[in-house]
């Protein structure tokens, strides 16, 4: 580790093989925490590059525990978190807006490092049992088109390095590779990316899957479509600068987007618009990034009429009715 080391703070890259013999490395802890914490912040001083991306995901699939729920057309919502913005949790509130509307969600996550609440510390405080079982998994797909596929259960790597994040405290490139690497490689895809630099690393490593994806990015930094301005859609096919009236919505404030300060308050906010009683601002936000997400299963039909979709399961509680009972 100490000649890597030394040739990354001479600004050196690493090559594809090189970053995934590394993380394989790490994952079976044959380095001292001192060194892992210098690796990782070496990434927070310059932009990683594509192939280590790519080199450091294929180590997390090969190492993650084999599980086959490919028999499910889904789509996962995942963002690369770390914008600093403390919102509340948009895109895993939207993962159950979009199964309340009947579709397929293999939602992937973990504890929150850089900021308060993760979407693992919402769901366990709302009483979601995580697993890695796939029968249970399966079951839950079958009575509720969603289940949540926590990171640590999956990734013995994210695991090795769980502690070291979390002292750190800051954003690292696991927070990117966490989109791209859901155990089950699901075949459609909503990834929201905080600055257009990210959003070009995962156009390019995206367009090489055969993945039905959107990447996501407002334009005033957040890794979702926040509608407090205009915002970027990428897909396989198209880039679209949209703003909140071109898909029928209202713009807001920065501060109706605002998250709790605990996990507890986080939680309020969630059931809050889960059972109906979300501004319009919260509800809006969940909506539109919930109508992207199934746009992803019919890619012809319009967002305004996918976002429509959303807003039905979410006003009529079936999306709150489904998650009660998967809770169950």
């Amino acid at each position: 580790m100490k000649k890597i080391l030394q040739r990354l703070f001479q600004q050196e890259y690493l090559s594809q093989k090189e970053a995934k013999e590394i993380l394989i490395q790490i994952a079976r802890e044959e380095f001292n925490p001192a060194h892992i914490a210098a690796f990782l912040t070496v990434f927070q001083m310059r932009p990683i590059a594509t192939n280590e991306l790519i080199g450091f995901r294929n180590a997390l699939l090969e190492l993650c525990l084999s599980i086959d729920l490919t028999d499910y057309d889904s789509v996962d919502l995942c963002g690369t978190g770390g914008d600093g913005k403390d919102t509340f949790n948009i895109s895993t509130l939207a993962a159950v807006v979009v199964a309340g509307a009947g579709y397929t969600v293999t939602k992937h996550g973990n504890y929150g490092v850089s900021s308060v609440c993760g979407s693992s510390n919402v769901l366990e405080k709302l009483g979601y049992t995580f697993t890695n079982d796939e029968k249970k998994l399966r079951h839950q797909l079958d009575q509720h088109q969603l289940c949540f596929l926590h990171a640590p259960l999956f990734h013995p790597a994210m695991k090795a390095v769980g502690g070291i994040r979390k002292a750190l405290g800051i954003r690292t490139f696991f927070n990117l590779l966490g989109p791209l690497v859901n155990p089950i490689q699901p075949n459609k895809q909503m990834v929201g990316v905080s600055n257009l630099e990210t959003v070009r690393l995962y156009q390019y490593v995206l367009q090489q899957t055969n993945k039905e994806f959107a990447i996501v990015h407002a334009l005033d930094g957040y890794d979702e479509v926040s509608l407090t301005g205009e915002f970027k859609i990428i897909t396989p096919r198209s880039e679209e600068r949209l703003a909140p009236k071109t898909v029928g919505q209202q713009q807001h404030d920065a501060i109706a987007l605002h998250g709790g300060a605990t996990v507890d308050a986080a939680a309020k906010i969630f059931l809050n618009i889960l059972e109906g009683k979300g501004s319009q601002a919260q509800n809006e936000v969940v909506c539109t990034n919930a109508g992207i997400a199934i746009q992803r299963f019919n890619p012809k039909k319009e967002l305004i009429d996918c976002i429509e979709e959303a807003k039905d399961a979410l006003l009529s509680k079936k999306a709150y009715h489904n998650f009660k009972q998967l809770i169950q």
